[in-house]
């Protein structure tokens, strides 16, 4: 898995991510990468990079509603035009064996844990901390996006023009972003902010409780 050979390449600085108590050195280095604008979202990462996942597929967003994607080719779905919930698309990943990790702030919109009850997460890890803010979505370890959409129909460009968000991110298959994007998705999701956080009382369930 890799970029579109119209990545192009930008100069940015980068800091990498070391352990509390440490300093975090940044560098400025050349990355290739690709800019995504409204509907790309939905091209680029819904129907293109999450749904050809081999390993896994971490999450990061602030909102988390339901939303509906095109049904995987070859299904009966497909063929008659219907469109299916993304949770069932990524519940179908997970039973393949992909690792499907999404870490979110707000409750999930009425509608979504609805459905949620109805589909059961099949093998979809969710986990909630309510300072999570970034808007991150990682495939296979090899794929970055990182951005200002949130899992939303409106936000990954899933609705029509009209209905979606104005929502822009790149798009890089750099191995150090993708390294220090993970390994802070990964701190927070293992409750290693936890222990210092000024919100903990009021958090409704800490990542570090047994």
């Amino acid at each position: 898995m890799g970029l579109a050979r119209n990545a192009t390449l930008v100069t940015m600085a980068t800091r990498s991510i070391r352990e509390k108590g440490t300093s975090a050195a940044a560098t400025t280095r050349s990355i290739r990468a690709k800019l995504l604008i409204d509907s790309d979202h939905y091209d680029e990462l819904i129907a293109r990079a999450v749904k050809d996942a081999r390993v896994s597929v971490w999450i990061a967003t602030a909102n988390l509603k339901t939303m509906l994607v095109e049904a995987p080719l070859g299904s009966r779905a497909r063929a008659r035009g219907r469109y299916v919930s993304f949770f069932e698309v990524l519940g179908e990943l997970a039973q393949r064996g992909v690792e499907v990790c999404l870490l979110h702030a707000s409750l999930p919109s009425a509608p979504l844990r609805k459905e949620l009850t109805k589909l059961g997460t099949r093998g979809v890890s969710l986990r909630r901390c309510p300072r999570v803010h970034l808007k991150m979505i990682a495939v296979d370890g090899a794929l970055l996006y990182l951005g200002s959409a949130n899992v939303t129909g409106a936000g990954l460009g899933a609705k029509t023009d009209g209905r979606r968000n104005f929502e822009m991110g790149i798009l890089t298959d750099d191995v150090a972003m993708l390294d220090a994007a993970q390994a802070r998705f990964d701190r927070i999701w293992r409750g290693k902010e936890c222990g210092t956080c000024k919100l903990r009382s009021v958090c409704p369930s800490p990542l570090d409780s047994p």
